[in-house]
């Protein structure tokens, strides 16, 4: 049995616990052999969440790879297609979906194999859904062109505007409305006044904590985020961000390359550090693109990224630290630091915050920045034109006794006026 109506393939990716679904019509083209194409710039990441990147400059045409872990659906069963992937093509730039029918039987084949030139018509009624989850996977189904199902999911991109070759058919499962939701969530916090500083563990037991970073912990632990290691969207697919300044913390990877990564912070900090006083040593200080800080002596560089034509250029590219002899001291390769990028930042909530001393408090003010439409290539253009820069808060102490202790925190940081240069749309909105 296959599907006739949109909303009986929406009841089943609900069920199957999806909380995103949005639908591409396909050309005749997008086949098992020229793969299927998803879109002309790394945006369309944002949809999918995909797996680590590599990056494979030896091939004809250079490209990064990302694992998706993608599931055929039929009305009765759902099935792995093991050897999904995301290819990005930066030279076009373009993003295509391959693997995606091998090993997997449920797959729709007879309706995704390449089409004779002698019976091509120009153009194609298939539509393929996709619907993605909160533990990380993609549901996949194929409305067969001339279907019922093709032909009502076509009426629906004639009334509506598709954001850009995908359509959101979210709202018919109740999760469109996720705006909304956070958006009275955070209204909530604003008018319940000061909350006391806390944090929530990883069992979701809320413990008092007083740290420079409790203003962010306060907000997440008010909208039930636990911590963790994932690179991923913080609440109903939106990344929550608090500030109490002008300056915006983007993201934290550590670096995977140069001295510090092949010897790690406490070896990076002795060598590249300054003294703060007997038993400390720091790395901290704002590094620009181009330009030697004062304290480190380290230089910010950028390889791989061209920032006229507003493409990456080399998929083996990075952001590297200089020291004065031209040594990498650390290392971020582009294909990391675009998996952490799109990863987070599609959706983007920036909530202001006031710290109160007595008792240790924070209250959320209005009103919040709502970010939408960002790509990688934005973060490293702004990083060329200085407004993105290297703000580490690196230590080292216990020299004098032995006993070393470290810190470890690498962070790129932009100022709050400059915001807007990292997103199609950036609107403030009063709670």
């Amino acid at each position: 049995m296959e599907f006739q109506r949109v909303d009986q393939l929406l009841a089943r990716f609900s069920e199957l616990g999806a909380t995103r679904v949005f639908c591409k019509r396909l050309a005749e083209n997008d086949n098992t052999k020229q793969q299927i194409y998803l879109g002309g710039s790394f945006d369309v990441l944002s949809f999918f969440p995909f797996g680590t990147v590599h990056e494979f400059p030896g091939l004809r045409v250079p490209n990064l790879k990302a694992a998706l872990n993608l599931y055929w659906v039929t009305a009765t069963a759902i099935e792995q297609a093991p050897h999904a992937q995301l290819i990005l093509y930066p030279k076009y730039p373009e993003v295509r979906l391959s693997g995606f029918l091998n090993g997997c039987s449920v797959a729709p084949r007879e309706h995704m194999q390449p089409i004779p030139a002698s019976r091509r018509k120009g153009h194609d009624t298939r539509v393929l859904i996709f619907g993605t989850t909160a533990d990380r996977r993609t549901l996949a189904y194929l409305a067969p062109a001339n279907s019922q199902l093709a032909t009502e999911l076509a009426a629906r991109f004639s009334a509506n505007k598709a954001d850009g070759v995908f359509l959101e058919l979210t709202a018919a499962i109740g999760s469109a409305s996720n705006r909304i939701l956070l958006l009275a969530k955070l209204r909530e916090i604003h008018l319940a006044g000061y909350h006391d500083s806390m944090r929530l563990d990883k069992a979701g037991r809320t413990l008092s904590y007083i740290a420079r970073n409790a203003g962010g912990t306060t907000l997440e632990a008010l909208l039930g985020i636990r911590p963790n290691s994932l690179s991923a969207p913080d609440y109903l697919g939106w990344e929550i961000k608090g500030y109490g300044g002008d300056k915006i913390t983007l993201m934290t990877p550590e670096p995977n390359g140069g001295y510090y990564g092949e010897n790690g912070v406490t070896a990076f900090v002795r060598k590249y550090g300054y003294t703060s006083n007997a038993d400390r040593l720091d790395f901290t200080g704002l590094h620009k693109l181009g330009s030697e800080n004062q304290k480190t002596r380290l230089t910010l560089t950028l390889h791989g990224f061209d920032v006229d034509t507003n493409k990456i250029e080399d998929v083996g590219g990075a952001i590297a630290l200089l020291d004065a002899k031209g040594s990498v001291a650390a290392s971020w390769n582009i294909a990391k630091l675009l998996e952490h990028w799109n990863r987070k930042h599609a959706f983007a909530a920036y909530v202001p915050y006031t710290h109160r001393n007595t008792p240790s408090g924070y209250r959320y003010d209005s009103p919040v920045l709502l970010g939408e439409g960002t790509n990688f290539p934005k973060f490293l253009a702004a990083l060329c034109s200085q407004h993105v820069a290297y703000d580490p808060g690196c230590k080292v102490e216990g020299l004098s006794t032995g006993k070393i202790t470290q810190k470890a925190r690498s962070q790129f940081r932009i100022s709050l006026r400059r915001l807007n240069v990292l997103y199609d749309r950036i609107e403030p909105v009063d709670l």
